[in-house]
């Protein structure tokens, strides 16, 4: 090699190992500078453990600096399983090294190359501050119905905060919290949804998230919606969970109701056409598994559109609800009895047994719907006679679908009305089927 070649590769080691020192001189005095910030910083790695931190971060963590680098953040800040938004600040548990509890508020910075969290921890406030903080966070949760609590593994230890008392029938203070006295709070039907949540919680690391209702001690029901995580010690062991639990009653009274609205008539509150047809579509499908009959009966009352219209709708409206009840009134549990709408009804009888013999059955049916309708109705102060006209369709002597036993229902009902009142026909052949009984 020449001497020109020897003396470029000593100066090209030259100026790198320059541009080294300097590097290392720039990051050094960048670390001293974060290290001089009141704020704690911790730098993450794609599996969210702690790649680097500052003496600020060492401080409000209460741990010794060399215990923090390498482990998981969320063995010092459990609820950060899962990271917060970017330039969303929180105030959230943390834990020292000797496992003992205290509040730190925290901010996700944005990314470094887009791959690696950093988190932001604020220096404590001072204790007038941090108590007027503390006071806005339990209003907070008292008016936002969200609590949050830690429960010991194992143990009978639990914590609440305050809004979580009154989520389950108790004023602040009223008892102490426990285990036991939360599995004695949750409904009976649902406790073993909400332990079997618990234990793929612990077993697996999932998140536990579950509704389930809880017993008042005046004996009330209310719902409410529990998320949490759980901790593990250095060995990698849970030894607590920890989570919030929010108050979903009027939640679910909402959704509850809008259900209502959607398949049921405001009128009489039975079933409107949309839950029939669900029902229906239910009922072919067991029928045709089991081997069993499905019957629809078609009811349009006669002289109703004369009363109403005498009388005024407020009336008919009575009216309808007195036929609602009466209709409901003869027969099984297991039917339904819905309303199309106007002053037509619907009965579905499902599970009847294949061998009866069609037209008998039938006959014995609508007897008793004309024997439920014939005692008059007293409306304000007037007496009122009600007849009816009854179509008859049976799955799958007259239809094996929906829509063509719905359809033949129909047709029966009114060939029985085009017959005269209290008449009935049965799907099929409606000359031959007819039974004619004597108007009421």
């Amino acid at each position: 090699m020449s001497l020109l070649s020897i003396f470029i590769c000593l100066l090209l080691t030259l100026m790198a190992a320059i541009l080294v020192l300097s590097t290392r001189q720039k990051m050094r005095r960048f670390r001293a500078i974060l290290d001089l910030s009141p704020n704690g910083i911790l730098i993450l790695d794609r599996k969210r453990r702690i790649s680097w931190h500052n003496n600020s971060a060492s401080k409000l963590l209460q741990c010794p600096s060399h215990l923090l680098n390498g482990t998981p953040v969320s063995r010092w800040l459990p609820m950060m399983e899962t990271l917060p938004v970017k330039l969303q600040r929180l105030e959230t548990v943390a834990l020292n090294n000797e496992m003992t509890k205290h509040q730190l508020n925290v901010t996700r910075l944005h990314d470094v190359d887009r791959r690696t969290p950093v988190l932001l921890i604020h220096p404590n406030e001072p204790a007038s501050a941090s108590h007027e903080a503390m006071e806005r966070l339990k209003r907070s949760q008292y008016f936002a119905q969200i609590g949050t609590w830690d429960w010991d593994i194992g143990t009978d230890q639990l914590y609440w905060s305050e809004a979580i008392y009154g989520m389950f029938g108790y004023q602040p203070g009223e008892i102490t919290p426990s285990y036991q006295l939360f599995c004695d709070s949750v409904h009976p039907d649902d406790r073993e949804q909400v332990r079997a949540s618990e234990m793929v919680c612990i077993e697996t690391g999932a998140t536990h998230d579950e509704e389930y209702r809880v017993v008042w001690p005046d004996g009330s029901v209310h719902w409410v919606r529990e998320t949490g995580n759980v901790v593990k010690d250095e060995q990698g062991r849970p030894f607590k969970m920890m989570g919030v639990v929010r108050d979903i009653t009027e939640d679910k009274r909402s959704t509850q109701a809008l259900e209502q609205l959607a398949h049921h008539d405001p009128l009489t509150g039975l079933p409107n056409r949309l839950m029939l047809e669900q029902r229906l579509n239910e009922a072919l499908f067991v029928a045709r598994n089991q081997k069993t009959r499905v019957a629809l009966v078609f009811i349009d009352l006669n002289n109703f559109k004369h009363i109403n219209d005498k009388h005024g709708h407020a009336i008919g409206d009575e009216l309808l609800i007195e036929v609602a009840g009466r209709l409901r009134k003869g027969l099984r549990s297991s039917d339904m009895v819905a309303r199309l709408g106007g002053d037509e009804f619907v009965i579905l009888m499902e599970g009847l047994a294949p061998e009866l013999r069609l037209t008998e059955e039938a006959h014995n049916l609508c007897e008793k719907i004309f024997a439920e309708l014939a005692p008059p109705l007293t409306l304000n102060g007037w007496q009122h006679r009600i007849g009816a006209s009854l179509g008859v369709a049976v799955f799958p002597d007259h239809a094996v679908t929906m829509d063509k036993l719905i359809h033949a229902a129909d047709l029966a009902m009114y060939a029985a009305k085009r017959s005269g009142n209290n008449q009935y026909r049965i799907g099929g052949d409606l000359t031959t089927h007819a039974h004619n009984l004597s108007q009421r």
